[in-house]
């Protein structure tokens, strides 16, 4: 976190979040916490909302260098289940923070797009295993939808009344949708071999970048026409 009057209100108002709740960031509350006067709050962030909006970027800041902190192995879809589960353990760890950045009128941020473009790498590395059975946008798409959902239905239920399989569950069933069970190279089908080379477009440098381009369209054209199968 920054150093200075900004970071310290910064600081202060994710205090009071995870105490009372967006609630208690009143302005009086976090000038006094901060030891600044309100003015400088209303010159650095505009209004609550932006204070607000300021908490949540920190929130996915921190969020987004857990995540990277952890050396990938060689299985891609245990990977990604590790992530889920980190991502739902913020939620339970932090609930309040967790709300602010995945239910409240946030602006998207620059550490926003980079926890997406974190997923969209496991997604990535899964796809260049011949293990990805739909297009890799409806992939990410996928995961963060469920997984976002699953966690605020655990937020939102009573702490003795939550199926402690309900994540575990959501995560499998996702797994199974967009994921082959095992490395697809000996039988790929049309699918996974098509996801894999779309991955790999990247590295090509044989081609032209128009025909890069007509070679993406006709890989996704083939994974999402036969996305639920092999």
């Amino acid at each position: 976190m920054e150093e200075g009057p900004r970071g310290r209100i910064v600081a202060a108002a994710l205090r009071l979040l995870e105490e009372g709740g967006p609630e208690a960031v009143s302005t009086r509350a976090v000038s006094a916490a901060a030891g600044v006067q309100a003015p400088t709050i209303y010159r650095l962030f505009g209004d609550k909302q932006g204070l607000l909006d300021a908490v949540a970027t920190e929130g996915f800041a921190s969020y987004l260098a857990g995540k990277t902190a952890r050396e990938p192995t060689d299985d891609p879809v245990q990977d990604l289940r590790d992530g889920w589960d980190q991502h739902v353990e913020l939620g339970l760890t932090h609930p309040a923070l967790y709300r602010l950045m995945y239910a409240g009128t946030v602006p998207s941020s620059p550490a926003a797009a980079a926890a997406v473009g974190v997923l969209s790498k496991h997604i990535g590395r899964i796809a260049e295993a011949g293990r990805l059975r739909v297009p890799e946008a409806r992939a990410v798409a996928l995961v963060r939808a469920v997984g976002e959902g699953t966690t605020l239905t655990l937020l939102t239920t009573p702490e003795d009344q939550r199926d402690p399989e309900l994540a575990t569950t959501a995560r499998e069933a996702v797994i199974a949708a967009i994921t082959t069970d095992a490395p697809a190279l000996a039988d790929p089908g049309p699918v996974p071999a098509a996801a894999a080379l779309r991955a790999a477009l990247p590295e090509v440098d044989a081609l032209s970048p128009a025909e890069v381009g007509v070679l993406r369209e006709w890989l996704d054209r083939i994974t999402a026409a036969q996305g639920g199968g092999r």
